[in-house]
């Protein structure tokens, strides 16, 4: 059935007015917010903003953490028939400029004096912004600017409004069709401008639903939202499939406090980028690294056994009676205590997309107990394009399309998608929009893969980026960078990776360790470090990173397709990579082009044969001071290994 995001909140507040919809969590404690009190809220919005100026069709821009008020303020927008268009809070101000003004925005949402300070800071590049409205009050006494105002006040004027015209909202409300726009995304491209990604309400809603009836979601869930409300990913996850099945969603006090807020909540459905997962195992690694020897003992003699039974388990598949009472055990001793340390102990369905999962990774957590599984999709497709069904979760495919998705592969090895979910097209970009959309409606994904035997897909990595090696003892062979990237990113010691290779004879790397996870390893070994820059190019944690990359060379040399992606040749990085720098996208995806741009010194000195070069980067700090970082850093040869591919 079709409708809208207002309409589904006044459906719920109808039927379930005192239920939970929401809930904040403010100077420790957790506060609830029923559906009748939140349709309340967003109807004293809806008015206020009505009387601002808002018109039908119009942008306007929320920029903040997840917060009640940020989504009734999304709500509010779409009972006018405008449309709500969120940014990512860490972005810096410049990069809102191009948004703001391509959408034409007039009205913001800013959460606190942060993202004020942000939109005040380009007004001048933005002159028609003429509203801010901000939810969170302090800091903001003694501000003196035209148009900035308090959500209180606009509230207040709405509430008036209301008293007036009581059926003004209901009017609003019955306007709205299905297919109108509901929505837009800013991509984080890696190149160029962003785009804006214009979805309906329909495109959003069928997607929710479909993901939900597929998981059998219903209004008992408790979601964790934590992740940017910009991402479409979160977007869905907490938002459109919030409305969709009336679960309640439930806003961290801050991004400092998740891992505790997690563990209080206790969510039955999460979702997360791998980068997250990954960081959940490494400060399990390193907990049990500092653990006395009987409990480190206990871990891994438990842990192997996980390793064997679990994911049989999770599957649905037999084991032996022994392994059965031993991966019990296992669940009473350290499983169990495992998950509800990391606040997992509820969840019945996980998923992470956004990246490839490494397979080690994904095998732990499922492992444990823990019914992680993949999707695949994009915000031009309103995220779900392919699921995994319960009990066929593997860590090489992102499962099978789901109800309404049409795949099929191109000649160049493109995913093509047809889909109800599609978007409507990229704002005021007809060039770009035709560059994805053909006229029959099939959409180009630039994701290269294919349809397994098994009926599921499995990607091998963006089609731009797929490669070949020119020269040498490997010509002619595929490479795909962001499968190198991956694998060397399941180390607990490793952050990020950049590999390069298309057109060169040998694939060589850039590699940004784990400040935190190599740190404690340091620290264990009495090794001293002055920081970052100063650990990063210690001999000793080269040694550590290139027994990382000599493994997955290892692994590369008996896969058929990729063995000549094994990496020859890496340095570590004296910086991590970072989005305020340009390096990274604000969903955390590396910028390959522009960094080799910055580091083609690097680049060139490592296919070059050199064992050093120095290098000198400028940096942006948060505070928005600039500086620059400076280093010697050390090139090392990485053993590779012959394929085996002709003893198969």
């Amino acid at each position: 059935m079709q409708t809208t995001f207002p309409r589904l909140l006044l459906k719920h507040a109808s039927e379930r007015p005192d239920a939970p919809a929401m809930r904040e969590k403010e100077y420790g404690i957790w506060q609830s917010l029923s559906w009748a009190d939140l349709a309340t809220m967003v109807q004293q919005l809806a008015a206020g903003l009505h009387q601002a100026g808002l018109r039908r069709g119009e942008h306007m821009v929320v920029v903040g953490a997840n917060r009640p008020r940020l989504y009734a303020t999304m709500l509010a927008v779409q009972s006018l028939g405008a449309i709500p268009v969120p940014l990512y809070q860490d972005a810096a101000a410049a990069e809102c400029v191009f948004p703001i003004n391509n959408a034409e925005v007039r009205f913001a949402f800013a959460e606190d004096q942060e993202q004020v300070d942000k939109l005040l800071e380009i007004r001048e590049a933005c002159p028609q912004l003429a509203h801010i409205y901000f939810d969170d009050p302090r800091g903001l006494r003694k501000y003196d600017e035209p148009g900035l105002a308090a959500l209180d006040e606009l509230q207040g004027a709405g509430r008036a409004f209301l008293a007036v015209h009581p059926d003004f909202y209901a009017s609003q409300v019955n306007q709205a069709q299905p297919d109108d726009v509901g929505a837009m995304f800013f991509t984080s491209g890696t190149t160029g401008n962003p785009k804006g990604v214009v979805h309906t309400h329909n495109s959003l809603l069928n997607r929710a639903r479909v993901g939900a009836e597929f998981d059998r979601l219903t209004h008992a869930e408790e979601v964790l939202a934590y992740l940017p409300p910009a991402w479409i990913g979160q977007n869905i996850f907490s938002y459109a499939q919030w409305l969709a099945c009336g679960y309640v969603v439930n806003c961290p006090e801050s991004a400092a406090t998740v891992t505790i807020d997690l563990k209080e909540i206790g969510p039955t459905y999460y979702f997360a980028p791998p980068r997250i997962f990954e960081g959940l195992l490494t400060s399990v690694m390193i907990r049990m690294e500092d653990a006395g020897a009987l409990k480190r003992g206990m871990f891994h003699y438990f842990m192997r056994v996980a390793k064997r039974v679990g994911p049989a388990l999770m599957d649905g598949k037999s084991v032996s009676a022994l392994d059965r009472a031993l991966y019990a055990l296992g669940n009473f001793m350290v499983y169990g205590p495992l998950r509800n340390n990391l606040g997992m102990s509820r969840v019945r369905v996980a998923y992470t997309a956004g990246e490839a999962i490494g397979p080690d990774l994904f095998s732990f957590f499922r492992s444990i107990g823990i019914n992680l599984k993949q999707l695949y999709g994009s915000t031009e497709t309103a995220v779900f394009v392919c699921l995994q069904p319960d009990h066929e979760a593997r860590a090489d495919t992102v499962g099978v399309p789901c109800d309404g998705v049409e795949i099929k592969v191109a000649d160049n090895g493109e995913i093509l998608i047809k889909s109800p979910g599609l978007l409507k097209e990229y704002y005021k970009n007809p060039t770009a929009t035709a560059e994805v959309l053909t006229t029959d409606g099939w959409y180009h994904s630039s994701d290269a893969g294919f349809i397994d035997g098994h009926g599921h897909l499995k990607i091998i990595d963006r089609v731009k980026d797929v490669g070949r090696i020119k020269g040498g003892a490997n010509d002619g062979a595929m490479f795909a960078p962001k499968y190198v990237e991956n694998k060397l990113k399941f180390f607990q010691h490793i952050k990020e990776v950049v590999a390069y290779g298309d057109g060169r004879d040998q694939v060589c790397v850039f590699i940004n360790i784990d400040f935190d996870a190599v740190g404690n390893w340091a620290e264990r070994r009495n090794l001293p470090y002055a920081g970052y820059t100063d650990l990063a190019q210690k001999p000793e944690v080269y040694q550590l990173i290139k027994e990382c990359v000599e493994q997955v060379n290892a692994d590369l040399s008996v896969d058929a397709l990729l063995a000549g992606s094994q990496v020859s040749r890496f340095l570590v990085l004296h910086k991590e990579l970072d989005a305020d720098d340009g390096e990274l996208t604000r969903t955390n995806k590396v910028r390959r082009g522009f960094i080799a741009e910055r580091y083609n010194v690097l680049v060139d000195a490592l296919y070059s044969g050199k064992t050093s070069q120095f290098i000198e980067t400028q940096v942006k700090f948060e505070d928005g001071r600039t500086g620059s970082v400076s280093a010697t850093l050390k090139i090392d040869d990485a053993k590779t290994f012959a394929p085996v591919k002709a003893a198969a």
